[in-house]
């Protein structure tokens, strides 16, 4: 492997964006933050917009650095947020910021599309994915129905990642995917469906042409050039949407793994060859979303550090720092009480806190009083939902799951950590806390030939952190505390 070789990753998340420089070297891969900035949402006239012009200048400011430093970058790779989209219009501008995900126009969209455009079961049996109001289907169709005047003058609809990439190459693609996300995509043919485009007024003229990650999209244009004062550098398509590329850079030694993406929110799933769709995955709401080298990402959503963190905000009494706050939680009585955290209740409530009682209430159990027993709980009752998700992958994966691989920034996070190993019987691996990062980079790195597949990619990134591991422990407590959570849950849903 060539020594000192630095590409340059932009990882882009919906309230903050990095630019980060990587480097291959003796079988490692190393990282630095270069620059990082706030990704803001404009308010105006009743919508919530991207600001892709600040995206795409704070890339520039990054680029710029590169060339003051005078750091030899291979190449450029871009990775965001999913299912937003810019339009193009016929004489190559981008019509206007793109809406964000958050805006309220989608708001009814799915249920109305189903009851008078196309059936809910007829669009999951087509893309295998779960349904959020904000995916590009709901969108457009929202679009089309306010007769959006971006889209009615639209040539060319470019999801977020490639839109960034189009402004800093003139070339404009679909890359694999960020595409997936999109609720437009058939994860069995791995095109775009006609019936679903046809069903929003689209056609599939009206997107790039369909790349894989790892693929050059082309080089950085002579006005791009002149601006940063680099030379001809490459663009790679690496993974667009962002949990593709973190899930690329688990460390796993084979097929027979879980992953955990552990942030906010928690994504776990698993890595298949084929899509999984079924009617017990469309019960379950899993999702079948594009991984690297021709994968499926299946996977499900399910609320994360989300709750802890909204208490955090309200606890005025509690230590501000995390490890003194969970070692008092610790401390307190286990399994006194539990929720589930993808109940409704904490979708969004007015106060975490006061939620969190009142399904304890509702429940018959006892009400946790201060934050100490609070977060306590809320560190049991997600290990015990992710042993719920657990099963139901081991059900419909075609593989044994020998392992789960805990990724983000939740893989700092021990206490929970051990208690996902407690609770699923498994032995759980911790680490990259930069799995994006790393993911965008790798593909870079294979794009240019330093890798040559995704287990050599694995295989770097093990040998290059150190993984924590923990092993299962207290079996008979969490086989009890698990029956318990499962009455419980079905108590409340009555």
């Amino acid at each position: 492997m060539e020594s000192n070789k630095y590409f340059f990753a932009v990882d882009l998340g919906a309230t903050s964006g990095r630019t980060i420089i990587g480097s291959l070297t003796d079988n490692k891969i190393n990282l630095e933050e270069l620059t990082r900035f706030n990704n803001n949402l404009i308010q105006v006239s009743g919508h919530f917009y991207w600001d892709i012009y600040a995206l795409y200048f704070e890339i520039i400011k990054g680029l710029k650095e590169v060339a003051h430093r005078q750091i030899p970058i291979a190449s450029i790779g871009i990775d965001t947020w999913g299912v937003d989209f810019v339009f193009v219009g016929q004489d190559g501008a981008l019509l206007r910021n793109p809406l964000a995900y958050r805006d309220p126009h989608t708001f009814g969209m799915m249920e109305e599309y189903f009851s008078k455009v196309v059936s809910k079961d007829s669009v999951y049996k087509t893309t295998g994915i779960q349904f959020m109001n904000f995916n590009s289907l709901f969108q457009l169709y929202a679009m089309k129905r306010n007769s959006d005047s971006a889209l009615a003058n639209a040539d060319k609809i470019l999801f977020v990642p490639d839109a960034l990439s189009y402004m800093l190459t003139g070339k404009m693609v679909c890359e694999y995917t960020i595409a997936s996300t999109s609720q437009l995509l058939d994860p069995r043919t791995k095109k775009l469906d006609e019936t679903l485009l046809a069903s929003v007024g689209m056609s599939r003229r009206r997107f790039g042409k369909m790349v894989a990650p790892a693929t050059l999209i082309g080089t950085i244009t002579p006005e791009v050039q002149e601006i940063t004062g680099l030379g001809e550098i490459p663009v790679i398509a690496v993974a667009g949407h962002d949990t593709a590329s973190a899930v690329a850079a688990v460390p796993a030694a084979n097929e027979r793994f879980a992953y955990l993406s552990s942030g906010t929110w928690s994504l776990m799933g698993i890595e298949t060859r084929n899509a999984i769709i079924n009617d017990l995955s469309y019960e379950r709401n899993f999702t079948n979303e594009g991984g690297i080298e021709g994968t499926t990402r299946f996977l499900k959503n399910i609320c994360g550090m989300w709750i802890y963190e909204r208490c955090r905000k309200e606890w005025k009494d509690a230590p501000e720092s995390h490890t003194e706050l969970q070692a008092e939680a610790m401390r307190q009585p286990a399994f006194q009480c539990m929720i589930n955290p993808d109940d409704e209740m904490f979708a969004n409530p007015t106060s975490m806190v006061e939620a969190i009682r009142e399904y304890c209430r509702k429940t018959g159990q006892y009400v946790p009083q201060g934050y100490a027993e609070i977060c306590r709980c809320i560190f049991e009752s997600l290990a015990l939902r992710y042993r719920q998700v657990f099963g139901y992958l081991k059900e419909m994966a075609s593989f044994p799951l020998d392992v789960l691989h805990i990724i983000g920034g939740g893989s700092l996070n021990n206490y929970l950590n051990q208690f996902t190993a407690n609770s699923l019987g498994v032995t759980v691996l911790a680490g990259p806390q930069e799995g994006t990062a790393i993911g965008n980079i790798m593909l870079q790195a294979k794009a240019s030939g330093d890798v040559s597949d995704i287990w050599h990619m694995r295989s770097i990134i093990a040998n290059s952190i150190e993984l924590k591991k923990f092993e299962p422990q207290d079996k008979d407590v969490w086989d009890a505390a698990y029956d318990r959570f499962l009455k419980i849950s079905e108590i409340n849903n009555n």
